[in-house]
């Protein structure tokens, strides 16, 4: 795929998922959460730009060091959902405030890693960010999943911050 279309799906991905982590949802611990950074990793995999073959070295460094920033997004990003059991007993779960701050935060690394990149003159493919969503979104949702497991079930009243 193209630049351009990596960047549109990643733009798309990023709506879908904020819109829908800004508002409280049920959480359906059963859901096939890993399914959309499945597809995300595999799309990314799949172009054989992903990696700057004249600057080997930097590229794929650049590449860990974007995929390390976002294990740790990931897991923070995790950790700000709010989380709590509904009068059904259903978990639910709400992005905070300090969700915003991570999105923001991991944007603002992305774009520092791009510059490092550019001012090495590191061609970057947009696969690389498309792989970063993927593994944004699988370490977030394995985040609040474990922590809604570990939610008591005493009612409604049970919150976990």
């Amino acid at each position: 795929m193209t630049t351009f279309v990596n960047l549109l799906v990643v733009a798309a991905a990023l709506v879908l998922v904020a819109r829908r982590q800004m508002r409280a949802q049920r959480l359906d611990s059963e859901r096939r959460f890993w399914l959309l950074p499945l597809i995300l990793g595999v799309l990314a995999l799949r172009d054989p730009q992903i990696i700057d073959h004249q600057h080997t070295a930097l590229s794929v460094a650049l590449l860990a060091a974007g995929l390390v920033a976002v294990l740790g997004m990931g897991s923070v990003w995790g950790w700000t959902v709010r989380l709590w059991r509904a009068a059904d007993g259903s978990v639910m779960a709400k992005g905070t405030k300090a969700t915003v701050a991570a999105w923001i935060g991991m944007i603002a690394i992305r774009i520092g890693l791009f510059g490092i990149g550019a001012a090495l003159h590191v061609h970057q493919s947009g696969s690389s960010l498309m792989l970063g969503m993927a593994v944004l979104l699988l370490v977030r949702s394995l985040v609040v999943n474990w922590r809604a497991r570990a939610l008591e079930p005493s009612g409604p009243t049970a919150v976990l911050h």
